[in-house]
């Protein structure tokens, strides 16, 4: 008996690379797009250890976790790093990325995400290129959570290495990945002796016998079940319009945002002001003396499948996320979301108004 997912035919050469032509499009990017065969993290590493060594300096920007585990790799790598964190609650400014970079004049990479989902803040990456671009660092991004959210455009931003997932706003597989690659990061890989070289993790294997061979022959068997996931998902986004799918982000957004603030019950946004809050999902601090993943878990109840979660490892105390993202950036996702939220929040003996949080969220939304 044959199985739609299962009896595929081997993904051609022509069609992959179709594929990475689509997501360069998504991008509005004309660098080399690689499509890597795994999770964002296989690209996030391997564009680290193919640019970094120990002749680098980096400015390591923290936001959030994933920009600690940057800094682990670069120094993991015999890179000298500067850490520059700032409370998860607010996102990074372009002059403190500058004040940094006039106090080691020595960085040659810059190292940032953009959005992170896991602590809801954003950051102003078309400015801080500007600063990274003038610096004349290479610019590393971080653009997993946000693409499909808000825009991500690493040719005007000057981005050298732009990592997406297609896991969250856009929709798709998690098991695959890509990558943008600017003609001066390739440089400063063919460079680098530590380079990974015939690895998984090698981008300059994909150059050399994918890119620079005509992208004619395959490195190994491609994932081709996420590969043609891939390709639906920006079909869809294409067919929807990206404008079209990064305004239900940002309305799904601005809808949590208020419907919270008008849910009472202690319940308020993590990330302070709303300009620093990320269009992919919105985080929620639990009222005093309410575990956020007792919350969360009570909530859930009546509802399994809302996009609700706890945050992560010590944020699982005080920290909820809304993982509006996808085919959940819809108002029903939002009003179903606060709406169990609100119901938890009662049987734990708050004040809630669960009409004025319906009310805020249509009003938001429109």
């Amino acid at each position: 008996m044959t199985h739609p997912f299962l009896d595929l035919a081997p993904l051609s050469a022509d069609r992959f690379a179709s594929i990475e032509d689509r997501v360069a499009r998504l991008l509005g990017t004309g660098q080399d797009v690689v499509i890597m065969q795994g999770e964002a993290l296989l690209p996030l590493e391997g564009a680290i250890r193919a640019t970094a060594g120990p002749g680098t300096t980096a400015l390591n920007v923290i936001t959030g976790p994933y920009g600690q585990t940057f800094g682990d790799w670069l120094r993991d790598c015999g890179a000298t790093v500067h850490d520059l964190a700032v409370p998860f609650h607010t996102a990074v400014t372009a002059d403190r990325i500058r004040q940094a970079l006039a106090e080691h004049p020595e960085i040659d990479f810059v190292s940032l995400v953009h959005a992170e989902a896991a602590t809801g803040n954003t950051n102003p990456v078309a400015e801080i290129g500007e600063v990274v671009r003038e610096h004349g660092a290479l610019f590393y991004l971080d653009a997993v959570a946000s693409v499909g959210a808000e825009p991500v455009l690493p040719d005007a931003w000057g981005v050298d290495l732009c990592v997406i997932g297609a896991q969250k706003a856009m929709g798709g597989p998690a098991g695959v990945s890509a990558v943008s690659v600017s003609e001066r990061a390739w440089a400063r890989m063919a460079a680098n002796p530590r380079a990974p070289r015939r690895s998984y993790l090698s981008l300059l294997d994909w150059k050399e016998r994918w890119i620079d061979g005509g992208r004619t022959t395959l490195l190994h068997a491609p994932a081709q079940l996420e590969m043609l996931a891939l390709e639906a998902c920006v079909e869809r986004i294409e067919a929807e319009g990206l404008e079209s799918v990064m305004a239900r982000h940002a309305a799904a957004a601005a809808a949590t945002r208020a419907g919270a603030l008008a849910l009472g019950g202690g319940l308020e946004p993590y990330v302070y002001e709303a300009r620093d809050a990320a269009p992919v999902a919105t985080t929620l601090r639990a009222p005093s003396g309410v575990l956020a993943s007792e919350l969360v878990a009570r909530a859930l109840r009546s509802d399994p499948t809302l996009p609700l979660a706890a945050g992560g490892g010590a944020l699982a105390k005080e920290m909820i996320r809304v993982n509006h993202y996808g085919p959940n950036a819809t108002p029903g996702a939002v009003q179903g979301s606060l709406a169990a939220l609100g119901s938890a929040l009662a049987e734990q003996g708050l004040e809630v108004d669960l009409e004025s949080a319906r009310q805020a969220v249509e009003g938001a939304w429109k």
